[in-house]
């Protein structure tokens, strides 16, 4: 290991856990990402070696049956997983948002009902907010639940299109967000967020709820990404998430706080593996009688790249302590996504400028990460949507007096 992405004031446990993850990316996942990235196969050995080291639950606490760790751990390992393949971090990410907010948001039935399975696996969680044609505009969501009480209780009829749901086809929970419009005078306080159970696959999924296939993609392969279609989609009340509905809206962005902390993370994984492989293709290849890493263009590249890393690695654990303490971290999780994201596609582009015509080719992996690096941009908000909430909050806090 190199002196990148060192983090103080880690635990043993802690240490351990990373450890575990770092062997288990070098022994299990590299080797294998760039082929399974370039025939779109989903990773399910590794999948099943993340489920015995105790992945999925890592942050579910130990009286639903995981590992009771903190947000730092879980972006640490998370990084570690990204600098191996990033694909295989998405399939985590989702599924820890739903997690996340059934442990701050959930009632003790819920509770119990998911997490346990969770933490195991044996349920695999999704995250549904954004619909074609939304973009970052939450409050236009369009698609709707609707009261129904017959012989099957009471409960909701969901109709709308959801789009861009990771794991939409290997999930089998979804937590979805729909409008309810029960009265409540802010749009915001409208939105519900409902647990829809689901089987995992493609076509028919649940009666009136269907998963059309997998979306191609330029990067990002080997994990599915799907649309979601509700036609009549019956659910029972219990299924809302909470004890009420309306609080969709302050459930899903408490849950993309901690999504932009997993982006930051990713990100900086792969601007991470980008620079090991720049900085080890500079001294093996030679031009004019010595290493290109002796040039002085190159040398300096490096050093962009290796501050770059650093900084974006340091921004990130910031974020994920922020929320650990309790505090709200919207500004902090909004700095570093934004950062790590934009320094990770520059760190990744100067890798490959070092590997030449080689960073072209599909044999190089440098080629895979330039792709994925693209995603960094636009996952869990735009760079523009950070600037937004950053802009905004700095306003709040040095209002002109």
């Amino acid at each position: 290991m190199g002196r990148l992405c060192q983090t103080e004031g880690l635990t043993e446990d802690q240490q351990e856990i990373l450890k575990a993850v770092r062997t288990f990316v070098e022994e299990k996942i590299l080797p294998v990402a760039t082929e399974l990235e370039h025939a779109d196969e989903y990773p399910t050995e590794i999948v099943e070696g993340l489920k015995e080291l105790g992945i999925f639950g890592l942050m579910i606490p130990e009286e639903y049956d995981g590992l009771g760790e903190s947000l730092l751990t879980y972006a640490l390992c998370v990084e570690e997983i990204a600098r191996g393949w990033m694909s295989v971090s998405g399939v985590i990410n989702t599924h820890f948002i739903v997690a996340y907010m059934l442990m701050r948001h959930g009632t003790e039935e819920q509770k119990q009902k998911y997490l346990p399975r969770l933490a195991t696996g044996e349920v695999r969680g999704a995250f549904s907010m954004s619909e074609p044609g939304l973009g970052s505009d939450v409050a236009a969501v369009k698609t709707k639940a609707t009261r129904v009480s017959d012989g099957e209780g009471d409960g909701y009829e969901i109709t709308g299109q959801k789009m861009w749901l990771t794991n939409g086809g290997s999930s089998n929970l979804v937590a979805v967000l729909a409008r309810t419009d029960e009265g409540a005078a802010s749009v915001y306080k409208n939105l519900t967020t409902f647990l829809v159970d689901k089987e995992p696959g493609f076509g028919e999924v649940a009666p009136g709820l269907t998963v059309p296939g997998k979306i191609d993609k330029m990067g990002y392969k080997g994990i599915d990404t799907t649309e979601m279609v509700f036609d009549r989609h019956r659910i029972g009340a219990g299924q809302v998430l909470g004890d009420a509905p309306g609080q969709g809206f302050y459930q899903m962005m408490d849950g993309v706080e901690v999504g932009r902390v997993n982006v930051a993370a990713r990100a900086c994984g792969i601007a991470n593996r980008a620079f090991e492989l720049g900085v080890a293709y500079a001294q093996q290849r030679e031009t004019f009688g010595k290493p290109i890493a002796q040039h002085q263009a190159i040398l300096f590249r490096i050093a962009e790249m290796a501050t770059k890393v650093e900084t974006a690695h340091s921004m990130m654990v910031r974020a994920a302590r922020q929320k650990d303490s309790g505090e709200r971290n919207d500004v902090e999780a909004g700095m570093a996504k934004m950062v790590a994201s934009e320094y990770c596609n520059e760190v990744v582009e100067a890798s490959f400028r070092i590997h030449g015509g080689y960073g072209y080719s599909r044999e190089y992996e440098i080629e895979r990460l330039y792709r994925e690096a693209a995603f960094m941009l636009i996952g869990e908000g735009t760079t523009d949507i950070q600037k937004m909430i950053i802009g905004r909050r700095m306003l709040e806090d040095y209002a002109a007096r």
